[in-house]
This record gives C-alpha cells, structure tokens and sequence, in this order.
C-alpha cells in the first residue's frame, strides 16, 4: 500500500510540474536567468522580484541562460505578472515615467538586449516582443503613451498595436498573457489587473514565428529602457508552456497548496491502513 501511495503522489505531482516548461513564482532563484545591463533581484515586502530598471537612463535585459525547444511550429503559452512603480522625470501626454517593458522571444543569446534605449530591445534581430508601452514616441508610435504592441526584429514600430485605457505604471500588478498558435500562425495576448484570463483579448495578430526566429529554439525573457523618464520596471512571475497550451489562472501558492493537499491526503491514507 506505501508503494502505491508513493507511486500515485510521484505521478501526481510530475504530471503537474512538467504540464509547464517554466515555473517561476517569484525570482529569489536566479541561477537559470542571465542578467544583463541593470538587471537584478531584490526583494521588496519580503518579495523576490526580478527588477529591470529603476532610474533614468538605464537599460536592461534578463533572458533565460539556455533556450527552450518550442514544439508545433514554435508554438507556445505564457503568463506572467508586472508592476511598474514610482513613475519619475519628464512627462508625457499621459502623464510621468517610461519607458515601459516587453516580454521576448529570440534566437541569438542570452546577452543581447540591455544596452541603448528603446525598451532595451531595440536591435535585437530573429526576435519577437511583446510591448508594455508607457511612453509616446511620434516617431514609431504615433504618441500613443500607453500601449501594448508587437515588434519583430528589434523594430520598435509595431506590426500591431492597441492602447490602453488605465496606465500600465499606475503601481498596480498587471497579468499579461501571450499565446501563439504555430499552427494557425496567431499570436493573442490578453491583459488584466486581476489573475484570471479575460475572456477576449486585447489584441490579436498574425506572425510566422519560425520565420522570425529561424529555428524553434529560442531564448525567454525580458526588456526595458528608460532616458529622461523612468519607473520601477519590475517581473513579479512567469509561467511558460513550450507548445500551445493557454494558462487561465495566475495563482502564485498553487503548487505548494496542491503538493501538500497531495501529500496529505496521502500520509492520512496511509496511517489509516497501518493503524488498522
């Protein structure tokens, strides 16, 4: 009977953790993680965060040390969590602080990125990047300050963009979701302030990510820039699926709620048949 209780907890428990290629429900381990430019951990309200940028003029990057192999034409499920905080220096049309953040996918290294301006992405060649917006550049965005966007290739001028209403650096923890369907060839994401996935998103687009990336091995990760205006840039959490496989809920303390209900039950179960 211990066997087979040990047998079905170990099933359990595997089944749940590998259903995710990633699992970070905070940033207090960084060893898998390379930090580049003004990246770092730090730990606020007894919360490990990884922290992209926090002043004027810095730039950063933080990209998983070795890639992923993404299955199904590069097909691939996301969801992580922001904050962008103390907004600082000059205004825009909606207000202080930039320059904003962007989740990316690439296939050169995990170095590049964090250095320049231009959310720290700016540059970055077989790429793709899901922009968090704060700032307006007329040049390549049409001044729209608060946004969400879709870059390949180091471009900053979107393939697709969407404003938002609420400012994205309102100190508020932002969920982001990104889907990408290989086979279909589109790419969704979705944005809320609250853990659960909307029912729609907020943009939706079409991209060959293959193409893009030249291969389906890809390096994860993050941006962020500032110049004369800035803000705390930070990743509270990611969650990463290597095939599409769309997360719903954001719930930080799930696994170990689970692992120890599992093993609970398990242990009750088990003393039952041995006290009987």
């Amino acid at each position: 009977m211990k066997k087979w209780i040990t047998i079905i907890l170990s099933f359990m428990v595997v089944n749940y953790v590998s259903s995710q290629e990633l699992q970070f429900y905070d940033f207090s381990d960084l060893s898998t993680i390379q930090l580049n430019g003004t990246a770092v951990n730090i730990n606020p309200n007894n919360t490990d965060v990884l922290r992209l940028t926090d002043d004027l003029y810095q730039s950063s990057s933080a990209f998983l040390v070795d890639p992923i192999s993404l299955d199904n034409f590069a097909s691939f499920s996301a969801a992580f969590e922001f904050q962008i905080l103390e907004p600082q220096g000059i205004y825009d049309s909606d207000g202080q602080g930039a320059d904003g953040l962007a989740f990316v996918i690439q296939s050169n290294s995990n170095t590049v990125g964090g250095l320049g301006g231009r959310l720290g992405y700016g540059g970055i060649s077989n790429s793709l990047a899901i922009e968090f917006d704060t700032w307006g550049n007329n040049w390549w965005d049409l001044g729209q300050g608060n946004h969400v966007g879709v870059n390949v290739d180091g471009n900053m001028s979107s393939i697709e963009r969407v404003i938002v209403d609420e400012r994205m650096n309102n100190g508020a923890v932002w969920t982001a979701w990104v889907d990408y369907d290989g086979m279909a060839e589109i790419l969704e994401v979705s944005l809320s302030q609250e853990q659960s996935r909307p029912d729609n998103p907020i943009l939706t687009t079409n991209v060959n990510l293959v193409n893009v990336l030249g291969t389906q091995e890809a390096y994860v990760g993050f941006t962020s820039g500032t110049g004369a205006a800035a803000g705390n840039h930070e990743i509270i959490s990611l969650f990463f699926n290597d095939d599409y496989d769309p997360i719903t809920t954001v719930v930080v303390d799930e696994p170990n709620t689970i692992v120890l209900f599992i093993l609970g039950a398990s242990i009750a179960i088990y003393s039952r048949k041995v006290l009987n």
